[in-house]
């Protein structure tokens, strides 16, 4: 029989390995409904679906490894990592979907958001008030008008995997749909600023680099006490804590 691996889990979902299929339990039946759309949809390399009801999906399991992790090397050459970005113009370049996405929610709502969790931050003495203040700062660059985009709206990168600088998947499209596309840049070399590079030669387009560093601190600030809240350490080495302080 095979082993059954928990791969990640917390009170929104699970994610197991079951030999070479991977299953998706979520509480929402909706995020599954939007992931199985949005891979139908994205025009770079996805999991094939298995099979799917209303709150599990099952994938099959992608050649390849992952290009790394955060807090961790990135296992991957600048090739592959060109290659990443490349795969991600297409995806940006692809005709739009219906849905709003995770990385499209609008600079008014973001701002007030950024604004609450700051203060939330500070006053229950989560984060230190100069680091907050200081990224808060630097966070305002990615609260702007943008041109909406096909976006993965959670692309970090363990999500992307890659074999013999190929990419062969990409991964955990719950949060796909129409947003900034300076947000998955962001999201994916989120504690490999060094890699940054290498992503835009394949992505073949100019971005505000600004802009970028605004939502490394932006989704930083973010995810700090979601992540601690549900078993994460966002405080581990080069994780969302030390991005923070690298802009001090």
């Amino acid at each position: 029989m095979d082993e059954v691996t928990v791969v990640v889990a917390h009170s929104e979902r699970a994610t197991l390995r079951v030999g070479d299929m991977f299953l998706k339990v979520d509480a929402d039946p909706a995020r599954i409904a939007v992931e199985v759309e949005a891979m139908s949809l994205a025009p770079v390399p996805t999991p094939e679906v298995l099979w799917h009801k209303p709150q599990v999906l099952a994938l099959a399991a992608l050649p390849g490894a992952p290009l790394g992790r955060l807090g961790g090397p990135s296992t991957g050459s600048p090739a592959a990592w060109a290659a990443a970005g490349a795969a991600l113009r297409r995806l940006h370049d692809a005709p739009l979907p219906r849905r709003v996405g995770r990385a499209g929610r609008h600079p008014v709502d973001l701002a007030a958001e950024l604004d609450a969790e700051c203060a939330s931050l500070v006053a229950g003495g989560v984060l230190p008030a100069d680091l907050v203040t200081r990224n808060r700062r630097v966070a305002r660059a990615a609260v702007r008008p943008w041109t909406p985009a096909f976006t993965h709206g959670d692309l970090q990168i363990a999500h992307v995997f890659v074999e013999d600088d190929t990419v062969t998947g990409i991964i955990d499209w719950s949060e796909a749909g129409r947003g900034d596309a300076l947000h998955d840049l962001a999201t994916f070399t989120l504690g490999h600023e060094d890699r940054l590079d290498d992503v835009l030669a394949g992505y073949g387009a100019a971005v505000d680099l600004d802009v970028i560093r605004g939502w490394w601190s932006l989704r930083s600030l973010l995810v700090v006490r979601w992540l601690t809240e549900h078993g994460f350490d966002p405080f581990a080495p080069g994780c969302e804590v030390d991005v923070l302080r690298a802009r001090m």
